[in-house]
């Protein structure tokens, strides 16, 4: 199945490791983030704890830490670091003449999963 690219921002909207928003039809929020060297990633705004937004978090080298527990998750990957366990969906980036971009059927096709407790 071919990709399908839309533009959803420019990186100079993302702050300088911090996270931007975009919204999500239907679905939870898609969290854009870039590190200190510029590199773009895109995770679901839901840390795999508890639903914590990682868009709110603080982002290190390519890591967020989620602002409800602190746990951290891998910005390539959507892990948590050991001993903490649990994915969050990521989504594929493409970053061309300055714009991000999602890959559509990506984001219509993620389930959401949390940990209860």
């Amino acid at each position: 199945m071919s990709q399908q690219w839309k533009a959803v921002c420019h990186v100079a909207d993302i702050p300088v490791l911090g996270a931007r928003v975009v919204k999500r039809a239907g679905g939870h929020d898609v969290a854009i983030f870039r590190n200190g060297e510029d590199k773009v990633f895109a995770l679901l705004d839901r840390c795999p704890h508890k639903g914590g937004p990682l868009s709110q978090g603080i982002v290190f080298g390519e890591h967020v830490a989620c602002p409800l527990h602190n746990w951290s998750i891998g910005l390539d990957s959507g892990c948590a670091n050991a001993p903490d366990e649990g994915c969050t969906p990521k989504f594929s980036v493409k970053v061309e003449d300055g714009k991000v971009f999602l890959d559509v059927a990506e984001l219509n096709s993620v389930a959401i999963e949390v940990k209860a407790a």
